[in-house]
Parts: structure tokens; C-alpha cells; sequence
């Protein structure tokens, strides 16, 4: 029913909004490490700060979990390790680059989803697929290697946590019934702990900034972090795990316009061809959700 359009289109644009979100965060992050507050520690604080305030909003809904607390928990594990990877292979790599290897995630989803949720590959889907791969191959391949391998410590672990971010996906599909913000919590205390081990492990002190960079580093949590990570889950939970990893693929090109105007980052005419080709995707993606949601 046509009626149904603007709703199948919901998702589509609560994802692309937190796409372009997640493409720029890099930029804060790397302005708190220039102000004397390391990678792990602003996790462990944006990341804390945010799950302050949805604790506080879960005790006022008085959301309970409904069901599967060890997916729950596995669920918590995932979207630690992909989120402290990440920004510390953002910090330390080439922002394009990190995003590329990240963003090999769609590979993994299509995966898990296929062993987790049994969802079966249609027709669109395997157009959508086969354009973005080709476009994140295009970005990322290397000329002297002849094919896209890991080359520092910041590679592999922007590619592991694409993995952990494609079983988070397919998690949070998996667990449908449960509240939003009871997914939200279980995703940002594994966020927090793995933040806070790696702290424990690396011995690294507590850091001595400024107090307005402690106030700062909250207010991205409390309120760009908690919108950003609500927009994604919303997204994620109300349509295909292959088809949202699809659309999430424009963070890549987010990521490299943000690259080129706030670093002295190079941004070759290969990488602007393969984020054409990704936008072309998530675009494909979006016209394949509204067309099917029409014909139900």
C-alpha cells in the first residue's frame, strides 16, 4: 500500500543520519586526545555518560528484559569490542582506511545473518551487495599488494571490529521483541568494560585535563552518543541485517569528506570512485525497501 512508503523509509533515513554521524565522530575524538584525554579514556567516558542517562530513562520506563539475557550478554561483548577497537584504530590509522577495513563488514553480516536469522538472499539483496563490495574493493585496494590486506596494528583492528559490528547487527535483528533501550544499555556496558579493561591492562593513569574537557567529553555522551546509537538501533532493528550493513556503508564516504576537510589526509580519485559506487547501494537499498514494503 503506498501508505506504508514513508514508514519503510523511516529505518532507511535513521541510518543514513547515523551513518554520517559515526563518519565524523573521529573529528571530537581526536580534538579530546589533542586535549590531553587518550582514546580509551574518553570511551570509557562518553560511553559511561551514556549509559547514565539510559539507565535513568530505563528506571522511569521501567523496561524489563523480556527475553535471551545470554544474547543479550553476547550482544554486550560485540558492540564492546567493535566500538574500543575502532576508535582506537581511528586514532591511530588513516580515517579512510580504518573505515574501509570496517566497513568489510557487510561480508560478515550477510554471514551471520544467513547462520543466525536464516535470512534468505533475495534478488535486490544480491544486487545491493555485490555494488557496495564493489565499491569498498575499489577504495581499498592496493596496487603494490594487488589485493586489500592488513598493513598495521590500526588494520586489523578496524577489521575486527567490522566483525563485532556485524554480529551486533544481526544480534539486535535476532532480538526483536526486546526494548530499544534495554539493547541500548547491554551495548554500551560492554562498550564500558571493554574501555575500562583496556585502561587496566595498559596501566595507563588517570589523565590530568581540564575540567571543561571532562564536561565536554560527557555532553558528546549524554547527548551525541545517545543519539547516534539510538538512531543505528532503530534502524537495525526494523529492517534486514544485509540491507542495513548496505546502507551504514555511507559512513565510508561521510568519513572520507570529513577526512579531506579537517586533515591534510589525501583522498585519491580510487576512493572517490568507490564511495560513488557504495552510495549507489545504499540508495538501491533504500528504493528496494519501499518497493517491497508497497507490495505486501
Amino acid at each position: 500500500m503506498p501508505t506504508n512508503a514513508p514508514i519503510a523509509l523511516i529505518p532507511v533515513i535513521c541510518l543514513l543520519i547515523s551513518s554520517c554521524l559515526w563518519g565524523v565522530f573521529w573529528y571530537p575524538l581526536r580534538q579530546l586526545e589533542g586535549l590531553g584525554l587518550p582514546g580509551l579514556w574518553s570511551t570509557a567516558i562518553i560511553f559511561g555518560s551514556a549509559l547514565t542517562f539510559s539507565l535513568v530513562l530505563v528506571g522511569l520506563r521501567r523496561a524489563r528484559i523480556r527475553s535471551h539475557p545470554l544474547l543479550l550478554i553476547l550482544l554486550a561483548i560485540a558492540s564492546g569490542w567493535c566500538n574500543v577497537a575502532f576508535i582506537q584504530a581511528v586514532l591511530s590509522g588513516n580515517v579512510v582506511r580504518v573505515t574501509l577495513l570496517f566497513y568489510l563488514s557487510p561480508l560478515w553480516t550477510v554471514l551471520l545473518g544467513r547462520l543466525i536469522l536464516g535470512e534468505r538472499l533475495q534478488r535486490s539483496a544480491q544486487i545491493t551487495m555485490c555494488i557496495a563490495m564493489t565499491g569498498a574493493l575499489v577504495m581499498l585496494w592496493d596496487r603494490r599488494l594487488g589485493f586489500p590486506w592488513p598493513q598495521s596494528q590500526a588494520d586489523w583492528l578496524a577489521i575486527s571490529s567490522g566483525l563485532g559490528f556485524a554480529l551486533s547487527n544481526v544480534l539486535v535483528r535476532k532480538l526483536y521483541e526486546e526494548d530499544i533501550w534495554i539493547k541500548t544499555i547491554f551495548a554500551w556496558i560492554g562498550v564500558v568494560a571493554f574501555a575500562v579493561i583496556g585502561i587496566l591492562l595498559s596501566a595507563s593513569p588517570a589523565p590530568a585535563v581540564a575540567m571543561n574537557t571532562i564536561v565536554l567529553t560527557v555532553v558528546i555522551g549524554g547527548g551525541a552518543m545517545v543519539c547516534m546509537t539510538l538512531l543505528v538501533l532503530y534502524g537495525l532493528t526494523h529492517m534486514p541485517a544485509h540491507r542495513a550493513a548496505v546502507i551504514l556503508l555511507f559512513e565510508i564516504l561521510a568519513g572520507a569528506v570529513s577526512a579531506q576537510w579537517l586533515t591534510d589526509e589525501v583522498v585519491l580519485i580510487q576512493e572517490w570512485t568507490g564511495g560513488l559506487l557504495i552510495v549507489a547501494a545504499a540508495y538501491y537499498a533504500a528504493r528496494s525497501q519501499i518497493v517491497e514494503s508497497k507490495s505486501c
